[in-house]
């Protein structure tokens, strides 16, 4: 099995390739091809000469937005089969994914780039406008591939801008089928969609025509793309990595919210940069949360994610797979207990059942980076000063949630969390009008919503003398 890129509205292959492995059995199942230096010179230069064209209409954009919508949701299956087979989530949750995609592009073409009159009287009419930056370039991560590609790929062209997007290397094949969908959808050089390695990745950040880099990843991927893109002082946005803390009060039903916990943490088998990463729970309430968490990992089904029923896969990567393993080690080896059995599947892939971990401090490495796996440290506190102080205390400031019985109360300990989002009773909630982003190492800028959109533009400033 073997998907193309596209490149200047055509579907090429190329001298070279890798192998995708399919993390429910460790093993290559198809393999995709590596773009040549050359082959992404010639994606740039046809989306430069395809941009001002695309760039002078936004009504034939709203419309080109709206049948990518359609065409993806008439090849959900066959895109979902291919997040399956090379990142392992359950088919239905793979699926689900490329609907969610297909409901950003829908949103994303309503969306309004307003003009601005900030001036308007017998001397002076002043407008600001907003204008497309030109050709930009989006690297997407492997945990969503495609929902993280959709996220770059739909404001980018919204906004008037063409765009060249590259997927993650260990799993490039449900995006380069994207672009295959919609090959016939968007006009010629629009888009173009290359898959490679590392050096592929830099070599975008470094081509001189490319004058945005949105990169969802993580820290040291988004420092080295903010190196080299402050050369040539392209703009950014960095989706960067995070530790969220999720914080339960005394207040609350252990059993009301042990399902919303549950998948907050696991969600993914934990490979979601938002997923809960440190549960801060009030001591009077710890053992009943902790039993009730317990009871749905021994409920939880881990295995091949074609498999019916199965609620979890496996890891995505092997690197992931053995840091995993190797945070779990050390987490023993400092103190702590893992708790919490679910069956595994007789199989060579990256399996890894849910846990919880209790007895570590918190500067123990599971609970102080992101592990990104289904591990969940239970911490507990005893006043919200002190717990507040401890869920910042980190480089990384991605989310958050509070849980309590009283609103009000919640909200108001949400808003003193230093991260972009907080959630209160719940998480992992995400809207395509509400902005991602991140506080200090989560990153720089936001996606979605009216705010991701006019990242991917310049603001002009008209200003006519009248007299």
């Amino acid at each position: 099995m073997s998907e193309a890129m596209l490149i200047a509205g055509r579907l090429a292959g190329a001298s070279d390739s890798f192998d995708v492995i399919d993390p429910a059995t460790g093993e290559a199942f198809a393999s995709a091809p590596d773009c040549s230096p050359a082959q992404l010179d010639e994606a740039i230069d046809a989306a430069a000469r395809a941009f001002v064209p695309w760039s002078r209409d936004i009504s034939r954009r709203r419309q080109v937005l709206l049948a990518c919508a359609q065409k993806l949701r008439a090849h959900a299956e066959e895109v979902g089969r291919l997040i399956c087979r090379e990142q392992g989530r359950p088919l239905p949750k793979a699926i689900g994914e490329v609907m969610g995609a297909a409901r950003w592009f829908e949103h994303t073409a309503g969306l309004e780039l307003p003009v601005e009159v900030i001036r308007d009287d017998d001397a002076q009419h002043i407008s600001v406008h907003r204008r497309p930056l030109g050709v930009v370039a989006g690297i997407a991560p492997w945990n969503y591939p495609v929902i993280s590609a959709v996220w770059k790929i739909a404001p980018a062209l919204l906004a008037g801008n063409a765009i060249v997007l590259k997927p993650s290397p260990f799993t490039p094949l449900s995006t380069l089928r994207l672009g295959a969908l919609l090959q016939d959808v968007i006009p010629a050089g629009v888009l173009a969609i290359v898959s490679g390695g590392d050096a592929l990745g830099r070599a975008l950040a470094v081509h001189p025509a490319i004058r945005k880099i949105s990169l969802t990843g993580s820290v040291e991927a988004g420092k080295s793309v903010a190196r080299a893109a402050a050369d040539d002082l392209k703009r950014v946005t960095l989706e960067l990595g995070g530790n969220d803390a999720a914080i339960v009060l005394e207040d609350v039903d252990p059993e009301a919210i042990a399902d919303k916990l549950f998948w907050g943490a696991f969600q993914n088998t934990g490979q979601v940069c938002c997923a809960i990463k440190r549960l801060y729970v009030h001591e009077s309430v710890c053992q009943p949360i902790q039993q009730a968490l317990l009871a749905r990992i021994a409920a939880t089904r881990v295995g091949n994610g074609l498999d019916e029923g199965v609620d979890l896969g496996p890891l995505t990567t092997a690197p992931q797979f053995a840091r995993v393993q190797e945070l779990a080690q050390e987490a023993r080896a400092a103190g702590g207990v893992l708790l919490g059995e679910a069956a595994l599947p007789n199989a060579n892939g990256y399996f890894l059942a849910p846990q919880l971990v209790t007895g570590l401090d918190d500067d123990a490495r599971l609970v102080a980076e992101e592990q990104f796996g289904p591990l969940l440290p239970i911490l507990t506190f005893r006043d919200e000063a002190e717990v507040l102080e401890r869920a910042n205390a980190t480089h990384f400031g991605l989310s958050g949630s509070v849980w309590s019985g009283n609103v009000a109360r919640a909200t108001e300990l949400a808003g003193e969390m230093d991260c972009g989002t907080v959630w209160v009773n719940q998480h992992l909630t995400l809207l395509p009008i509400a902005p991602v982003g991140g506080h200090k190492w989560s990153g720089i800028g936001v996606e979605n919503g009216s705010w991701g959109l006019v990242s991917y533009t310049d603001i002009q400033t008209i200003s006519v003398a009248k007299a």
